[in-house]
């Protein structure tokens, strides 16, 4: 006979751009010069669309992964994200679930501490980003999901339209620092701005 579970254990799971550190395409965007590069998945909620119109503008600018590299080289966590995440945890299980890129998203997590990060992989050839590989359509969705298939209670913050399937599925879901268009289409969430605000409501349903 099977015991009777007595609670079940809880994790968080947090979108990375955005929440935990700059936006690496519109970092790119500004030091390039390509204003175009700079629409984000706080803008385009399709984002099959967003990366093959990224892939097509990096083409035409001769964008090298070498030069994007030397980008992400120059950024840090946003204030107050390491400390935020050290505390968060110290009391709960915490994983990165992200759509950037596991070239993108390497040498952020040595500043984060070396969190677990789920993401996807860049196609890289020559020098040049020609395709990019998802781990899995929705990934976000289903790896909450695939938490509670394994008897976790899933608290998830996110600031994107990519982002709301994730806190949807979740038993608890929080926008974080989110636009206001996002904000408006889904005010079902509640919105918080701070990492001090975001840590007291995670805590109070932990």
């Amino acid at each position: 006979m099977a015991l009777a579970r007595s609670a079940t254990q809880t994790i968080v799971t947090l979108d990375l751009e955005g929440v935990l550190v700059p936006e690496i395409w519109i970092a790119v965007a500004e030091t390039a010069g390509i204003k175009e590069l700079r629409r984000t998945t706080r803008d385009e909620p399709d984002y099959d669309v967003l990366m093959r119109g990224r892939l097509e503008i990096l083409d035409a600018h001769g964008l090298t992964m070498t030069a994007i590299e030397e980008v992400i080289a120059t950024l840090s966590p946003l204030d107050g994200a390491r400390e935020f995440l050290d505390e968060l945890r110290s009391i709960t299980q915490v994983v990165i679930l992200s759509d950037t890129f596991e070239q993108f998203g390497r040498p952020l997590m040595r500043h984060l501490g070396m969190p677990t990060l789920v993401c996807h992989r860049l196609v890289v050839e020559d020098d040049r980003i020609v395709d990019f590989e998802l781990r899995l359509d929705d990934q976000k969705r289903r790896a909450v999901e695939a938490f509670q298939s394994l008897n976790y209670r899933v608290i998830a913050a996110g600031d994107s339209y990519n982002d709301t399937a994730m806190l949807g599925a979740a038993e608890h879901g929080f926008l974080f620092r989110a636009p206001d268009n996002v904000k408006r289409e889904f005010p079902h969430f509640p919105a918080l701005d701070s990492y001090c605000d975001l840590l007291a409501n995670i805590k109070q349903v932990l």
